[in-house]
Order: structure tokens, then sequence, then C-alpha cells
């Protein structure tokens, strides 16, 4: 007898990572566009985005808030980019500031670079798909001391990393997801150059990093929005 709505098997469109690792073809087509440093961080990234080992599938229940602008890919890509606006506003306020100076400052400044860079490729990528990127927020950030700029600054990279991680699973596109990875690894590197300088844990999840959803991300920067 036909199954009753409620026992009707589930199905679920599968994110770029979860078709990467069905397809041995494809993967390897993915890590060559990658090149050799992508490729080396993908396994891990994959287990964290999916939750398990390359044979499992993803059962991820994360929720999201309601995405800055779009669907989908494109959502995902606003979404990251005003996290990456906020990141970029944060960098050049703290270098304003004068709060840092030598090898500190030139650090700041150089992470900083790389966040407005990481605006300009997720604009973008928004555009390439026939979207309007996000607008920037503008960005309220306390900037009274050096220790508590570089906590802080310590603190986003860490959310920024979370945050990539928490919508690999979701991302359609190959091209997308390898924006995403790409990007992710900047941020998380960030965090740990900033955990030797406020001495906090260069890992703190340990072995695998752990993502935040959307929501959790968005309400974590609330405070920064202008």
């Amino acid at each position: 007898m036909p199954l009753s709505p409620t026992e009707q098997p589930t199905t679920h469109a599968a994110g770029a990572v979860e078709r990467l690792v069905r397809d041995d073809l494809d993967r390897k087509r993915f890590l060559k566009m990658l090149g050799a440093g992508g490729a080396a961080s993908f396994g891990a990234f994959v287990i964290a985005a999916c939750g398990g080992s390359s044979k499992s599938k993803s059962t991820s229940t994360r929720t999201a808030a309601a995405p800055t602008s779009g669907t989908g890919d494109v959502a995902i890509l606003n979404y990251a980019l005003t996290l990456e606006y906020l990141e970029s506003n944060f960098y050049a306020k703290a270098v304003a500031s004068r709060l840092f100076s030598g090898k500190d400052a030139s650090m700041l400044e150089t992470f900083g670079a790389q966040e407005h860079t990481h605006v300009e490729a997720l604009k973008g990528a928004v555009q390439k798909m026939g979207a309007t990127p996000a607008v920037d927020p503008g960005g309220k950030f306390p900037i009274e001391s050096a220790t508590q700029v570089a906590q802080l600054a310590y603190t986003v990279e860490n959310l920024g990393a979370a945050a990539y991680l928490g919508q690999a699973a979701m991302i359609q596109s190959k091209e997308v997801l390898a924006t995403a990875l790409a990007i992710h690894s900047v941020e998380a590197r960030h965090a740990a150059t900033l955990a030797t300088l406020v001495h906090k844990p260069i890992t703190p999840d340990g072995a695998f990093a752990k993502p935040d959803d959307m929501s959790t991300v968005l309400a974590a920067v609330k405070p920064f929005l202008s």
C-alpha cells in the first residue's frame, strides 16, 4: 500500500561538498582546481562540514536566520560578504587607532588588506551570478586598548572561520565552495596568528573546527552593526 504523507521518504538537494564526496572524478577535478594547499585541507573540511567520514552523508540539522540578500548560494555569498565588510572595517579602525606599532601594526594592516580583498572577491562572485551584492553595513567597534582590540580580532576571526564552515554543506556550486574554502583557510590562519598575540589556544576546538550556523553568527555580530 502507498505510504502516507508522514511516511514518505525525505530527500534533500545535495550540497557541493556531498556531491564531491560521492563523485570521485568530480572530486579530482575540484582538488586540481584548488591546488596542493587547498587539496591538503579539503579532507578535514569535509569531515567537519558533513559531520562524519567521507563515506557518510550530511546529517546537518542547522537552522539559519533570514539571509542577508538572495537565496541559495547567493544568500550564502552575501552573508559571507556582510561578515567580510565587518572584518575589513574593523581592521581599518584598529589600524587608524594607532594603538599598535612595529610588527603588530604591520600584521593588522596585512590582515585588513586581505579582508578587503575577500570583500572584492565576494562582491564579484555575487555579481557573476547575476545578483546584487549586500550593502556594506559599516560597523561600530570598541577600540579602547591594544589588548582589547587584539582579543576582539581573535574572536572575530574565529567566528568568521566557523561561519564559513557552517555553510559548507549547503553550498551548491563547486566554484562557490572553492571560494569559501580558500577564504576559510585564511580566516583560520589569521585566528591562529592572533592567538599567539593574546595567549589563546591556536586550535580552540581541538583537532576539528566547529561550525557555527547563520543565526548564531548574525546574533554575535549584531552589536557591531551600525
